[in-house]
């Protein structure tokens, strides 16, 4: 049988229905946020750990100039390893119709009898090479997508210096190559960048490596073993010109897909509770202020004899099904939401399957936190209605004495009308409520104006890498360093209007126990077209013998101006060097380190040495340009600056900086949620009051102003607030966004606080709109009488 309480509940959730619904919205996207990213966070992490297991992506990678094949039996050898594969790997150009230049692409050699012992592939489609035959070839699925490429399509190639025609007989995808991107490049571009598998005997004739092997593949049985295993590879092959052997960690593709994952897990340990935790704060004022809403009716139930424990209860109800039936459908909605962007990520990452893994932490945390919210407003609403006798509760409030206002009440009296002296009284004699509503509108304002300042960061990103830092068009990377004598042919080219000398050195930076595997450039001392620069975005000079770092890798080795790091080079002599850091250089892409190209070049005992160059070019000449460059047999790689940026705006609109988009329109729905929220409740709590100052004579107009005139004072004030607010937390959220591959940086916008000042206003006049429309139907005989 149906208590009275609980008809009483369903005819409540009816009449509220649709204030209900707008409490649970609000609770509903702060869970949606963080199902969906802890969703994608476990989702993206056992798929990769799935498909490396699968296909056996090597724990080592030992590259070498060249290495007889026996020496692999000497790696074998090695303690802690299990498994041991060589191969020859090298670059290639590919020659497409479709496009103005040569594509730069990887050629891996495969075994000739059996498969791979260590990092396999996957066959999508076609079949495996004959290595009877030196021209079949597989081809990376993500590239042959882009060109419409497939088994049976014939390309041509140049490696090693020598133009070579091959015959596709497969395409496949492998775990190495989920993040592909040219050589020198940060920014993947499947139309830009192949890979090649062929016969291991097909790739000894192509390079010229009979009987050797450049590359050497480990795997170890436990990773407390990699540090010696590493230590003893590189012994091993000292004399055969190692480069340096490497772990999965540094491996280039894992490396941003593991960075990507550890800044999703990041973004959904810190991003997420934000919003979940405005959402709470939001509900628990609105809770609180619905129920002192319900104070003669609360008063009324005491007086049939419910204790007080028996209407907690019965609010409780109320509170549980708009908090629970909120967390619920945030809980389905992320859901939903993960599912369709895990397909995003799937697709971007090269993934050939998906493993969906769902945090069940997460929906314990986000319907906790929802209740908990909830709950804790609705008894400290209940706490002071229980401390009233039911007679009292059952009176409305006593109204508050305006008779001691004095001489200010004397000058408002001269200054403003009636209408808006209420407005004021009102707002000043509630303070706590007044104070509730500001801090709500404020938080809504905060996250809008949050995400829209991290939203144009990822365009300052674009603007400041491409535009200001990199003022080239054009990047030619050499063979092997070559005398700077070659940036003369390039000159006398028909069109270039500018050449500058760049080199690129891989090293390893140690600082203390912290250490990084990266590059450092060295660019001329006035550079022009590749600068390293200041915050201000000014030319930052390269002095002498030290090293300038960027942000993000001072703070992973824990360096500042002065301190000193040592540089382990990685190509050439191999020296190593001990240097001095001499600045700070602003990057928001990767984590370069710059020096001056001839303190480098004498650091690495190679004066006068390039390893590319940058080139400005009248466009009238492109292709003339594009077709000499193509022709010199020193050129290894052309890139096109207006293409590279091109590929990172589709990454930041399509692919992992899409989730930005997703947390905007979040972030909106929660400030509309929030000020319909205190719209509607002002109007619940003044229903009576605008009733007695119709039947009192004034008009719809003038009662409906003192209840919107309260609404526009709260929100113009919260407007500032919360634009205060949202400086601060644009950092936490761009922090959260921020990955090794891309920095975005936060700060004031003023563009991005105005756009998310007119969302609010624009939801206070419709919130407005609704509630005068409310005030303007109401019966005036029944809103004057007590709802029992």
């Amino acid at each position: 049988m149906v208590s009275p309480l609980d008809r009483k509940l369903l005819r409540d959730l009816w009449r509220m229905k649709t204030q209900a619904l707008a409490i649970g919205l609000v609770v509903a996207v702060g869970v949606m946020l963080l199902v969906m990213m802890s969703g994608l966070v476990e989702s993206l992490d056992e798929t990769r750990r799935a498909y490396y297991e699968r296909y056996r992506l090597a724990d080592v990678f030992a590259p070498v100039v060249r290495a007889p094949d026996q020496a692999l039996d000497q790696l074998a050898a090695i303690e802690g390893v299990s498994a041991v594969e060589g191969r020859i790997a090298g670059s290639a150009l590919i020659d497409m119709p479709d496009t103005d230049l040569p594509v730069q692409a990887r050629a891996v050699s495969l075994p000739d009898f059996g498969e791979p012992r260590l990092n396999a592939v996957f066959l999508t489609s076609g079949r495996q090479i004959d290595r009877r035959r030196s021209n079949e070839i597989l081809l990376l699925k993500s590239f042959a997508d882009a060109h419409g490429l497939e088994a049976g399509d014939r390309l041509s190639a140049t490696m090693h210096g020598a133009r070579r025609s091959f015959e596709i007989v497969g395409i496949a995808q492998s775990p190495e190559f989920l993040y592909t991107t040219a050589p020198g490049e940060l920014v993947p571009d499947d139309s830009r960048f192949g890979v090649i598998w062929m016969s291991r005997t097909a790739m000894e004739a192509a390079y010229d490596l009979d009987g050797a092997f450049n590359e050497a593949l480990l795997d170890i049985g436990r990773a407390e073993d990699l540090p010696a295993v590493l230590a003893a590879a590189d012994r091993i092959l000292d004399d055969y010109g190692a480069i340096g052997a490497y772990g999965l960690e540094d491996q280039f593709s894992n490396r941003f897909i593991s960075e990507e994952i550890s800044g999703l897990r990041a973004s959904s340990a810190g991003v997420p509770p934000i919003f979940l935790a405005v959402a709470a704060f939001l509900l628990n004022i609105v809770i609180s202020r619905l129920l002192q809403a319900e104070r003669q009716q609360i008063g009324l139930i005491k007086a049939f004899g419910y204790t007080n424990l028996e209407v907690t209860t019965h609010y409780f109800k109320l509170i549980l099904i708009i908090a629970v039936g909120g967390a619920l459908l945030g809980c389905l909605l992320g859901l939903a939401a993960g599912a369709g962007l895990i397909g995003v990520y799937v697709q971007y990452y090269k993934f050939p399957f998906l493993v969906f893994e769902i945090d069940p932490a997460s929906f314990i945390i986000a319907v906790a936190a929802s209740v908990a919210a909830a709950a804790f407003g609705g008894l400290f609403a209940l706490r002071k209605i229980f401390a009233l006798a039911p007679a009292v509760a059952m009176r409305p409030p006593t109204p508050p004495d305006y008779r001691g206002t004095g001489r200010f009440g004397g000058v408002l009296r001269q200054v403003l009308d009636q209408p808006t002296r209420m407005v004021l009284r009102r707002f000043i004699r509630h303070p706590g409520r007044s104070l509730g509503a500001i801090a709500g509108v404020s938080a809504g304002m905060a996250l809008s104006a949050g995400m829209l300042s991290v939203m144009a960061g990822f365009d300052e990103t674009v603007d400041t890498t491409f535009s200001v830092i990199d003022r080239s068009d054009v990047t030619v990377t050499f063979i092997e360093p070559l005398s700077d004598r070659t940036l003369h042919a390039l000159a006398q080219l028909d069109g270039v209007i500018e050449v500058e000398a760049a080199r690129n050195v891989a090293v390893i930076l140690h600082h203390g126990v912290n250490s990084y595997r990266g590059g450092i450039f060295g660019v001329p001392p006035e550079a022009r077209l590749f600068r390293a620069i200041d915050s201000d975005g000014q030319s930052l000079p390269l002095r002498g013998e030290g090293i300038v770092l960027s942000p993000g890798l001072a703070d992973i080795l824990g360096v500042g101006v002065g301190d000193r790091v040592r540089v382990d080079v990685r190509q050439g002599r191999r020296p190593q060097l001990e240097l001095v850091v001499t600045g700070i250089a602003e990057s928001l892409m990767g984590s370069p380190a710059y020096m001056e190209l001839g303190a480098l070049n004498r650091s690495m005992g190679e004066p006068n040495r390039t390893s590319g160059a940058y080139l400005r070019i009248d466009s009238r000449y492109r292709d003339d340009i594009y077709a000499a460059l193509d022709a010199m047999p020193v050129v290894a790689g052309i890139s096109v600056k207006q293409d590279a940026r091109e590929a990172f705006q589709r990454m930041m609109d399509q692919g992992a900086g899409a989730m930005r988009f997703i947390m905007a329109a979040i972030a909106g729905l929660i400030a509309f949620g929030i000020v319909f929220n205190t719209a509607r409740i002002a109007y619940a709590e003044s229903a009576h009051d605008l009733a007695s100052l119709r039947v009192i004579g004034f008009t719809k107009g003038e009662a409906a102003f003192v209840l919107l005139g309260e609404l526009g004072l709260i929100v113009l004030i919260a407007l500032p607030v919360g634009a205060i607010l949202g400086y601060g937390l644009s950092y936490a959220i761009a922090e959260g966004f921020s990955t090794d591959l891309y920095q975005i940086p936060a700060g004031f916008s003023s563009a991005s606080l105005g756009l998310a000042g007119l969302a609010v206003l624009a939801a206070s006049v419709f919130s407005g709109w609704m509630v005068k429309r409310d005030s303007d139907r109401a019966d005036l005989v029944s809103a004057l009488k007590s709802r029992e």
